[in-house]
């Protein structure tokens, strides 16, 4: 531990994050993106009905939303820009792994901490990325939108020779990467978005979301106490909900994983280390919901979603980042991490992670993760 968790080098001056995610009364989030798109057919995207935007994103949609481009899938051109500390960018990666996408999409993992420009690649020796040649994510942005008036966000995918950024839909990035992309999936790749199960996953998809995903950031930067209460209950009224779904079912969706699982999972990971504490969402732990902490730790052992876990980024990002919570910047020593690794007995339930599908192989060496993670660590 020691050097790297000493408080980042913005705090106290103009770059800090102080007041950028406690702004009062209920937290609201920005949810405009970019919404290009990267398609397998340009041309039909482009003469498909102009589609509404999606909080949580949609596979079955043909067209682009208004004032939208699309992009054609091309392997070796686009760089996924995608910090390992946040959710939202994990999703991305483990969709890209179980799908085995990583010869064709690189990868680029900015450092867990940011000011309120941006992420930086400051894990790299020169603190550049070696594909892209850049400092920030930032400068990509600006690259296609000079006077870009929104958060830099990730996961971001980045068009590596003209260096602009394409999307950082996050919502829609990992549907397209299922069903556009899927002329360059692995062999035995799953199918994450079965099309006999979407119309009942969205609604799940869209709950996790907005009581979950999004609940526990509700609790954490709420301004007052009654938005504080309000967000509170709602998030442990849908983990109940969650609890009580995961006992007759392995899966979200039933008998196999689908995208669902994998937009919960990043969540669940993330709840005992820094939303428990750091958000407030302390009625119980993850690890004291019998169906929820079983389903979570059958998930980080299967390969594809422990695997891509760092949870020493994941604790430096939000306790050094948000300013507004925890000015000291003091990074939590625990929790342990063993129990990870525990039995989950949910095969008792029947069913099977990849349906018809394989597992992917090993994480390729210069992509796993550098830090806390008890899969990498064990005997």
């Amino acid at each position: 531990m020691g050097e790297q968790h000493e408080p980042s080098r913005t705090a106290g001056t103009e770059h800090s994050t102080a007041g950028a995610y406690v702004t009062g009364g209920e937290f609201t989030r920005d949810t405009n993106y970019i919404e290009d798109r990267i398609v397998a057919d340009v041309d039909a995207a482009l003469a498909a009905p102009v589609e509404a935007a999606s909080a949580i994103g949609d596979p079955r949609i043909a067209g682009l939303t208004e004032g939208s481009a699309a992009w054609p899938v091309e392997a070796g051109r686009y760089r996924l820009v995608a910090a390992r500390a946040c959710p939202w960018a994990h999703r991305s990666i483990i969709v890209r792994r179980l799908l085995g996408l990583e010869d064709a999409i690189s990868l680029a993992t900015p450092g867990p901490v940011h000011d309120v420009r941006s992420w930086t690649f400051d894990l790299n020796p020169d603190g550049r990325d070696p594909v892209l040649g850049t400092e920030r994510l930032q400068e990509h942005y600006f690259k296609r939108f000079p006077d870009y008036p929104r958060g830099i966000t990730v996961p971001a995918i980045v068009d590596v020779p003209s260096g602009q950024v394409v999307t950082n839909n996050y919502p829609q990035i990992t549907f397209d990467l299922s069903t556009q992309w899927r002329a360059l999936h692995r062999e035995g790749a799953p199918d994450l978005v079965p099309a006999g199960l979407v119309e009942d996953m969205l609604p799940v998809v869209k709950r996790v979301f907005t009581e979950i995903n999004n609940g526990v950031y509700r609790a954490g930067f709420a301004g007052s106490q009654r938005a504080y209460e309000l967000a509170y209950k709602r998030l442990f009224a849908a983990l109940d909900w969650l609890e009580d779904r995961l006992s007759a079912s392995r899966y979200l969706m039933g008998a196999h994983l689908t995208e669902a699982d994998v937009r919960l999972f990043t969540t669940l990971v993330r709840f005992d280390p820094v939303y428990h504490g750091h958000f407030k969402c302390n009625r119980n732990k993850l690890t004291e919901m019998p169906n929820l902490w079983a389903y979570a730790r059958d998930l980080f052992q299967t390969p594809g979603f422990g695997d891509t876990v760092d949870f020493d980024q994941i604790k430096r990002h939000y306790y050094v980042v948000h300013e507004d919570i925890n000015p000291t910047q003091v990074v939590p020593a625990g929790p342990d991490l063993a129990n990870w690794l525990s039995e989950h007995g949910r095969e008792r339930l029947g069913g099977s992670p990849f349906g018809e599908g394989t597992a992917p192989g090993p994480v390729a060496a210069a992509e796993r993760p550098p830090g806390a993670n008890p899969l990498y660590s064990a005997p």
